[in-house]
């Protein structure tokens, strides 16, 4: 399926798909939060998260640009560590990412409700998902060009309010005296210390999530082994600048303890300072972001699905052998709008629990991301085509992952984190238990047998299916390497040692068994 799918994604709509994912609500209101609990060291915070962020992002460049299959992060860790984590991280981000979406269409409706309040908010929000899924179905060329529009509004909104603040900083704005350094004159630097920033490390994450759909659409770009760094490089520079920018200029202008959760901290800098105007804007902007956010979401989503129905690890029906995941992104479709359901069924305690797994699965996935990383770089010599270019190795991945450990251990210290991290542990448990559940159903009772009859010194036998017959090529378009076929099950079907493909990565093909030692 990946042979045949048209590279049409340019550097350019790359980047603008990212960005259109990472740049949503969280940050034009979750981006307060964070402000009052770190005070103006939250400059430090999103610095701190840049640095992150960067280590996972040329992570997932290094092994996209090698080898661009559309499964990304959860093929990758299927091949470091087996079927059983390639499921449970698939459908962990899967699961997450629906949840969080359905959220965010419930929040879309609600700032639509100042425009039209004859609606209901469980009707504006069918449409709203409705819509979004049916855009997907334009297929990753023509998404990506509006995509392209929504975050150049995001991008200029964050510009324009730069462009603002600072001409009040400076005293440009007619009506008023310069600010100059304005409310830090008075306020500490570290008001609430290392906690503080420790505390707002969550939210900054959360406001720099997303940027993993660059991953997704690696198998539809445009030359991915230029493509993909190009645009991360482009996706990270644009965020830190802009976020440290915007961030920077909200400080001198509102005193960072009078933040209100609820209410945008760029509305109120302006606000203060005579421009009520902004309110209105604002809200657009946010509309924008959270619609643009949801698109490309959905992007991700209907390829994840499709993904896991090539391994088998979904139901056949959803397999689609188009460029366009029709099936995964009707059915991700479709989970939205029960997510959605349950916002208005479920006590709200409940569904408040269900959604917070999101922002967990987001920090799964990066987990993820970066022990895959170590396994692949920890196997394969840096050369041409391993395209090795994520500096000190293997100190950064460490980094890497104590980073994200260290994130997910502040959770239960952070009010309503709670629920978020016990969401997402039982989203693992469940997964892993269905998992468990797949495999010993899917193996029959004469292939067990059959297993049971091999060599005693065979290790780790694939029984091969129609894709590794011999001279058809991988999943991922390399040839197929020799098979050394040892026997052939009950159903006369061959079973082969395991292989490996042209970049040295397990092909995962059938059911693994242990013979038995006897």
């Amino acid at each position: 399926m990946e042979n045949g799918n048209k590279r049409r994604i340019s550097t350019f709509h790359l980047t603008m798909l990212a960005l259109g994912t990472v740049i949503g609500g969280s940050f034009f209101l979750g981006s307060g939060v964070a402000i009052k609990a770190a005070g103006p060291s939250i400059v430090i915070s999103y610095l701190l998260g840049a640095v992150l962020v960067y280590i996972i992002l040329y992570a997932l460049s290094e092994m996209t640009a090698a080898d661009p299959v559309a499964g990304s992060f959860r093929t990758y860790a299927e091949r470091s560590f087996g079927p059983g984590v390639g499921f449970v991280t698939g459908w962990v981000y899967w699961t997450g990412l629906i949840l969080a979406m359905s959220s965010e269409s419930i929040a879309a409706a609600t700032f639509l409700r100042a425009w039209f309040p004859g609606i209901p908010p469980i009707l504006m929000g069918m449409v709203i998902i409705i819509g979004v899924t049916l855009l997907n179905l334009l297929g990753a060329r023509h998404l990506s060009h509006l995509e392209s529009g929504l975050a150049l509004v995001k991008l200029l909104a964050i510009a324009g309010f730069v462009a603002i603040g600072l001409a009040i900083i400076a005293g440009l704005v007619p009506g008023n005296a310069a600010v100059g350094a304005g409310e830090l004159r008075a306020e500490p630097w570290f008001p609430g210390g290392i906690a503080g920033i420790a505390g707002s490390m969550l939210i900054v994450i959360f406001t720099y999530a997303g940027f993993e759909v660059i991953g997704l659409a690696a198998s539809e770009v445009e030359n991915p082994r230029k493509t993909i760094p190009r645009a991360i490089n482009w996706t990270l520079i644009s965020l830190v600048v802009l976020y440290v920018a915007a961030i920077a200029v909200i400080l001198p202008l509102f005193p960072t303890s009078g933040i209100i959760s609820d209410q945008s901290p760029f509305v109120l800098a302006l606000s203060r300072w005579g421009m009520g105007w902004a309110s209105n804007l604002i809200n657009i902007v946010m509309l924008t972001a959270i619609l643009s956010t949801m698109l490309a979401s959905t992007f991700g989503l209907g390829r994840m699905i499709r993904s896991l129905a090539d391994e088998r690890h979904a139901p056949h029906w959803l397999k689609d052998k188009t460029d366009i995941p029709y099936r995964g992104i009707l059915f991700s479709g479709v989970a939205m709008l029960a997510g959605l359901a349950l916002g208005f069924v479920l006590p709200k305690s409940v569904y408040v629990f269900l959604i917070s797994s999101g922002g967990f699965s987001l920090l799964f996935a990066y987990f993820v991301i970066l022990a895959s990383h170590y396994e692949w770089r920890r196997r394969t010599p840096c050369s041409a085509e391993a395209f090795c270019q994520l500096p000190l190795f293997p100190y950064s991945s460490w980094l890497g992952l104590l980073g994200i450990i260290g994130i997910v251990a502040s959770m239960p210290f952070i009010a309503g984190q709670s629920a978020g991290l016990l969401a997402g542990l039982a989203l693992i448990a469940l997964y892993s238990g269905l998992y468990y559940v797949k495999k010993r159903v899917a193996v029959r009772p004469d292939e067990k047998r059959a297993t049971r009859q091999l060599p005693a010194g065979a290790l780790r036998l694939r029984a091969v299916r129609a894709q590794m017959e011999a001279g058809e090529e991988l999943a991922d378009g390399s040839p197929a390497a020799p098979r050394h076929v040892i026997g052939k099950d009950a159903g006369g079907r061959e079973i082969a040692a395991e292989r490996q493909d042209a970049a040295g990565w397990q092909v995962e093909s059938g059911r693994e068994e242990a013979p038995d030692k006897k």
